[in-house]
């Protein structure tokens, strides 16, 4: 018990800790090879904090535990949405700019009944991880000319980006990429470890472990990031955040995982689990919309869903 336990914290914290490297150290090549802040936000930057969930899903799927990697996909934007959210809200209400309206919000909602109509034979095969994939490739393309045609040039800000290239050298950077794809292995593999364990030992289903303890892992570096921007009252941090970690990992991360090894997935995640994270999505619109910001009477009802649905789930 303790050591599952033990490794679940330390397969988290190393998860995190791969995931900054990994980051730190792809922007930097990415930045000495002269690409735009950009390209380097809406691609390295995206990919890279998107990469736990990612290693995760990928050897929970490699493991025979599809439930894990399903479980991971659908509980983390769930949590995205209605806990990091709500918790950030009640802190400091976040604006909501109009790109978030016009386009990530319903970019979300394609991949997600995309992803339900993907699921109703409750497979997700490697065609359709392709199909999934190139979407979010189109998405991101779509969004850089956009942006480049916009009177803001370079509407990504990446944080601190002169530290992560000033004075260090390439082979450090490198060394830096290849830190955080090994943190992020031994993160995922003892996450999944601890967690399937404490499954076996309690009797709990893997679909729920994946859903609530590992999907709630992987979204601790937005809450903390998001509630520490709330607290400095920094807007930097908004709802676009959220709304994009929810498009990547469905189709970056379950697309790709689907093209490693195709993801069967239960009943129970088509009638409840899907349902619940299309909902969400639907009703963040008109919190969105209604005064361009999403204040705290929002962020009370976002926490009441998030703990309403952990219920059901018991």
């Amino acid at each position: 018990m303790f050591i599952d336990i033990l490794l679940i914290v330390l397969g988290l914290a190393l998860l995190i800790a791969g995931g900054e490297f990994l980051v730190k150290g792809a922007v930097g090549i990415a930045a000495k090879a002269r690409l735009s802040k950009l390209v380097i936000g809406m691609t390295v930057v995206s990919f890279g904090t998107s990469s736990p969930e990612l290693l995760v899903s990928l050897q929970s799927a490699s493991e025979g535990l599809p439930e894990l990697a399903i479980g991971n996909v659908v509980g983390s934007n769930i949590a995205n949405l209605a806990l990091v959210l709500g918790v950030t809200v009640l802190i400091f209400p976040m604006p909501v700019a109009r790109n978030t309206i016009r386009y990530d919000w319903p970019m979300m909602m394609i991949a997600s009944l995309l992803f339900y109509v993907f699921a109703l034979d409750l497979e997700v095969v490697r065609w359709e991880g392709l199909i999934m994939f190139a979407i979010l490739i189109a998405f991101i393309t779509f969004i850089i000319i956009k942006s480049r045609k916009s009177s803001d040039p370079n509407p990504v800000e990446i944080p601190e980006m002169e530290e992560m290239t000033k004075n260090i050298s390439t082979s450090k950077h490198i060394l830096f990429i290849v830190i955080g794809l090994v943190g992020l292995f031994f993160g995922s593999t003892w996450l999944i470890d601890g967690a399937k364990s404490i499954a076996e030992d309690f009797g709990i289903s893997k679909h729920v472990i994946g859903i609530t303890i590992i999907a709630f892992g992987t979204s601790v570096p937005e809450l903390a990031t998001s509630c520490v921007a709330a607290y400095k009252k920094e807007t930097d941090i908004s709802v676009g955040n959220l709304v994009g970690s929810n498009i990547f990992n469905i189709l970056a991360v379950l697309g790709l995982t689907a093209i490693v090894n195709p993801i069967p997935i239960e009943e129970v995640v088509m009638s409840w689990d899907i349902l619940w994270m299309i909902g969400i999505s639907l009703l963040l619109l008109p919190m969105m919309v209604i005064r361009r910001k999403v204040g705290r009477i929002s962020g009370v009802i976002l926490l009441g869903i998030y703990v309403t649905y952990i219920v059901t789930l018991f």
